[in-house]
């Protein structure tokens, strides 16, 4: 099992493409921490792949501030980040709210920021890490009534670009090549 020691983190990981990577890196050998806001969904899936549910709603900063501290405590430092969780609220241009708007790029960007913030810097010293943003095609082109979560999309592709080639990621045992935007491509 090529993840046998790992630990990773799936955000979103309760249902979905979310669960679907978690249930994958599981099989692979990873301890999975699935994180997501409805309880049930997390609990299911932690105990179905013998991992640690971990509630978290990514739109509240103070929450992912005392969910990485209660990580902190229950888990083993964190070798893979899956940020895979996102909101997509759909309406004409003119009339995206203000709160529409900083919804979307809360939970599809900067949880995404926060956490790499929060997590990368212990992987360097360990010399193994692995960030995998998911992201989608509003991600690289643009579609009407989602001004907001294209925004977002392409924020979090730009936030993952810029990742990739900074220098002190480097030192990591590949250039950070786990800094995907779109798949899962650096774990088969």
């Amino acid at each position: 099992m090529i993840l046998q020691g790992k630990t990773a983190l799936v955000t979103g990981g309760g249902r979905g493409i979310g669960r679907a990577i978690a249930e994958r890196l599981s099989a692979l050998g990873a301890k999975v921490v699935v994180t997501g806001r409805t309880s049930a969904e997390i609990d299911e899936v932690a105990a179905a792949l013998g991992g640690l549910a971990l509630r978290m709603d990514l739109a509240d900063r103070g929450a992912i501030r005392a969910g990485l501290a209660a990580l902190a405590e229950q888990a083993a430092p964190v070798d893979i980040l899956v940020n895979n969780a996102g909101i997509s609220e759909s309406a004409p241009y003119d009339r995206t709210d203000d709160e529409a708007w900083d919804r979307q790029l809360e939970v599809n960007v900067t949880a995404p920021f926060q956490l790499c913030r929060a997590l990368i810097p212990a992987m360097i010293p360990r010399g193994y890490g692995r960030v995998i943003n998911v992201a989608s095609n509003a991600g690289l082109t643009g579609y009407a009534y989602t001004s907001a979560y294209c925004a977002s999309k392409h924020a979090l592709v730009g936030l993952t670009r810029a990742l990739a080639v900074e220098p002190r990621f480097m030192l990591l045992d590949e250039p950070f090549a786990g800094v995907d935007p779109i798949s899962m491509s650096d774990i088969k």
